[in-house]
């Protein structure tokens, strides 16, 4: 396959990954009104952006499997069909049932569009191309979570919020076309049985985990029964790695962990994506409950880390190419450490142009980052186990996001604790969490350290 071709399906998974990741976040501004139009108190609506993030990661580790039996080409295809039409259903739900049932069917197509769009990309692209394929698939995931907030004001501002929803439809509609279009149709598809097992079992502790964590930050009255959701989970995991680990024809291989870059990726790169999830949820807390600046205004300030993504885009080949992984992820991994921590010394007295500017330099490190790890994790990954590695890559992807936002909302309210202020979080509040937030990050630093000098070379292609 040309070139031209693979870049072409990178830029097409792209959009789509850019659709899934912002219907997760976009709504929430939009809440009020959904709220009045649906009669309901707005809080009753966080279920409707629980279900779309519980329902992807529940159906995330079927989504290798289905590829496999039935080819990425025709899975993508439905994927892309059936996000397009619980978008339409999203905007014109008129009942909060209705829409709930909507956003499920949206998350159940978002968990096979990420793995099954990933894997194309995979098989599309050769080796040497590879971190060019993977910095164009991974900007979705740091541009999405920052533009969907402010993206969706804007739409309720000056439409309705059903327009949230109906931006999807021309989107989908363009994305079947290139994908009929640009994607070969290959007979990759295997015959291995459907592991009911396993999926349950991983369903399980996917769904429990998330949701537990999410309890445990919203207040004492769910810590009970966040504790118990969280340890299902962590069990439910447990017997799902042995389970899988015994069986001939698995719901996904997990001897690919084996492969020390993959691994690297996966659990260093996971606990780096929890730390920097957590910004899009606590800077614009901390500017409009610390600072007391009006959204807008904590939007405007947010977009310094999105700036800071786009100015390092066009860098983050030659400079991986240059140093390798373990020197950059070691060495921009200290500059993001030391990002996050300096959004402790962030306070009311401070100018925007100082608050833009460490935004800015944690964006620039956190697209560096984000890149190297998405890259790193397929470097040594041979043909034959890339389903099972871009399933598990993304279901861990799915987890690490969403949890940031609920480690962010139970460290925060630690902080509260700590500090007494038992009502609204103040600015000394969240200047510790992200001192927390930080050594979460310090701990992936540790994890890099596994990489040898010349880990990744096969992408990389630089000269001896």
């Amino acid at each position: 396959m040309s070139q031209r071709q693979s870049t072409l399906i990178a830029l097409l998974v792209a959009v789509t990954f850019f659709m899934e990741n912002l219907d997760a976040t976009v709504i929430a501004t939009a809440l009020p009104e959904m709220a009045s139009t649906f009669g309901v108190a707005a809080v009753d609506l966080n279920i409707g952006m629980s279900a779309y993030m519980l329902a992807i990661a529940a159906f995330i580790p079927i989504s290798g499997w289905v590829a496999d039996r039935l080819g990425s080409r025709l899975v993508f295809g439905a994927a892309i069909v059936l996000f397009t039409l619980s978008s339409l259903m999203c905007g014109a739900s008129a009942s909060l049932d209705t829409f709930v049932a909507a956003r499920v069917l949206q998350g159940i197509s978002g968990a096979m569009m990420v793995p099954v769009g990933r894997l194309a990309v995979m098989r599309a692209t050769e080796k040497k191309d590879l971190v060019r394929a993977i910095s164009l698939i991974t900007w979705p995931g740091l541009v999405a979570p920052i533009l969907g907030p402010p993206l969706g004001g804007f739409i309720v501002t000056h439409a309705s919020w059903p327009w949230i929803f109906y931006l999807n439809l021309p989107l989908g509609i363009v994305a079947l076309i290139a994908t009929w279009v640009l994607i070969p149709r290959r007979n990759e598809v295997s015959r291995r049985a459907f592991d009911v097992s396993g999926f349950v079992l991983v369903a399980m502790a996917c769904t429990a985990s998330l949701y537990g964590m999410e309890m445990l930050g919203q207040g004492r009255d769910s810590q009970w029964p966040g504790l118990l959701l969280t340890g299902a989970g962590l069990v439910s995991g447990a017997l799902a790695w042995a389970h899988m680990r015994g069986r001939a024809q698995p719901l996904m291989n997990v001897g690919v962990i084996g492969i020390r870059t993959f691994s690297v990726s996966l659990f260093g790169g996971s606990l780096f994506r929890i730390a920097i999830s957590t910004l899009p949820f606590l800077l614009p807390l901390m500017f409009q409950l610390g600072f007391g600046l009006s959204p807008f205004d904590s939007g405007v300030l947010v977009l310094g880390v999105f700036a800071g993504n786009l100015a390092m885009k066009p860098f983050t080949s030659k400079v991986m190419q240059r140093w390798g992984f373990r020197s950059v992820l070691m060495g921009n991994g200290v500059i993001g450490v030391v990002a996050i921590a300096a959004c402790a010394l962030l306070d009311e007295q401070m100018g925007w142009p100082l608050i833009l500017l460490i935004l800015f330099i944690g964006g620039l490190s956190r697209s560096m980052q984000f890149t190297a790890f998405n890259t790193l994790g397929f470097a040594d990954v041979p043909k034959a186990q890339m389903s099972d590695a871009s399933t598990m890559f993304s279901m861990f992807f799915q987890l690490s996001m969403g949890l940031g936002v609920a480690i962010a909302a139970l460290l925060l309210r630690g902080s509260m604790y700590l500090h007494g202020n038992a009502g609204q979080a103040h600015t000394n509040d969240f200047q510790l969490t992200f001192v927390w937030v930080a050594l979460i990050a310090l701990l992936a630093l540790l994890d890099n350290r596994r990489l040898s000098p010349r880990a990744g070379e096969a992408v990389l292609q630089r000269k001896a």
